[in-house]
């Protein structure tokens, strides 16, 4: 793992503090702050403001109007997604739990957004995501199970327009992922999905120090 990672730096209280000013640079509104709080609620961890910040800017570079979202969650990062797109883009969100989708569907309602600018689908992300169409998608959003990950990036660069954009959260795995100690299955399939898109041609990856690690590519 030298050869991935390089040298690392020692953190200075400075730049932690500067991390989490970063982290809270976008402020959220009641919407988010109760989507949050459900998401607490449910014992599941949502996506950092600074993270949603970063997802709101990238849909917003790249004029989405039509993202997919695996992990729908209870909303919050749907909530930045759909600030960053075109007025009139749509999101399409899959969870395996309709429960969770229910807290999203109301986020988004308090959000301002209509109903027809995001459509929910209960299941599994494997057996969703193939039935959605080919290159039809300006930015993939993954935050679901990591085990999985190399298989989400398999059908992300099927949906994906040239230009498109791939993102992954939680690649940090709280520090495990640089950790030499041995690690469970998923950790690993979070190093081996790091390499893959580093060394992928089709792509042009940065790794973004925001939350637990935002992973971001955009398709050639």
């Amino acid at each position: 793992m030298r050869q991935l990672w390089g040298q690392e730096r020692v953190i200075s209280g400075n730049r932690q503090t500067s991390w989490a000013f970063a982290d809270a640079f976008v402020a959220e509104d009641d919407a988010l702050r109760w989507a949050r709080d459900r998401s607490r609620e449910a014992g599941l961890r949502s996506v950092s403001p600074g993270t949603g910040a970063a997802l709101r800017l990238l849909a917003a570079t790249a004029d989405a109007k039509a993202v997919a979202e695996i992990g729908t969650g209870t909303g919050v990062s749907g909530i930045h997604l759909l600030h960053g797109m075109r007025p009139d883009g749509v999101l399409t969100t899959v969870d395996p739990e309709p429960d969770r989708q229910a807290f999203a569907r109301q986020a988004f309602r308090a959000a301002g957004f209509a109903g027809n600018r995001a459509r929910f689908i209960p299941g599994r992300a494997l057996d969703v995501l193939p039935r959605l169409a080919d290159g039809g998608y300006d930015l993939v959003f993954c935050d679901g199970d990591p085990a999985e990950s190399l298989d989400y990036l398999a059908e992300s660069l099927r949906l994906l327009r040239p230009g498109g954009l791939v993102c992954f959260e939680g690649v940090f795995a709280d520090g495990r992922t640089v950790d030499s100690a041995a690690q469970p299955v998923e950790v690993i399939r979070v190093r081996e999905l790091l390499r893959s898109v580093r060394e992928s041609p089709a792509l042009e990856a940065a790794l973004l120090p925001v939350g637990d690690g935002l992973l971001c590519a955009v398709r050639r």
